[in-house]
């Protein structure tokens, strides 16, 4: 299996911004943790990160040559703003799951609306740092 592990904007400075709400695990501590699950699961898993909505849309089309059987996704303040990467999402076919470290629902109105959630296989809101590993095991065992 094959999984591709996508996130959107200023997740590159997770650790270092707000604490109170993401926590201070940085990316590559969350990235090192789903390697090690991967690999017990004979799991090959790549990673992206970009602020950059087009190179988004592109790794996600790359996908498709790529054989990736899953992604999950932070589309990070992409959620809420951007059609392009649904589209893309759409597009390609492949299954995704939607993961947000702080809960989304009881944030600021505007971050009650993910583009999203109503395409997403699950979604995975408020867990904190641990949702992407808890959307890496509902991944692996996806369609088994």
């Amino acid at each position: 299996m094959k999984i591709l592990v996508l996130n959107g904007p200023n997740l590159n400075m997770l650790g270092l911004r707000e604490k109170d709400i993401y926590g201070s695990d940085s990316l590559n501590d969350i990235e090192k943790r789903l390697a090690i699950i991967a690999e017990k699961n004979n799991c090959v898993i790549d990673f992206y990160q970009s602020n950059a909505e087009h190179e988004l849309i592109d790794v996600i089309q790359n996908s498709l040559n790529k054989k990736v059987d899953a992604i999950i996704f932070n589309p990070a303040g992409y959620t809420h703003t951007s059609v392009a990467l649904r589209d893309a999402l759409l597009a390609v076919k492949i299954p995704f799951f939607e993961v947000h470290i702080s809960d989304v629902e009881s944030r600021e109105d505007f971050r009650k609306k993910s583009y999203f959630s109503d395409i997403a296989e699950k979604v995975f809101s408020g867990h904190g740092v641990k949702g992407y590993e808890l959307a890496l095991n509902e991944a692996l065992n996806f369609n088994r």
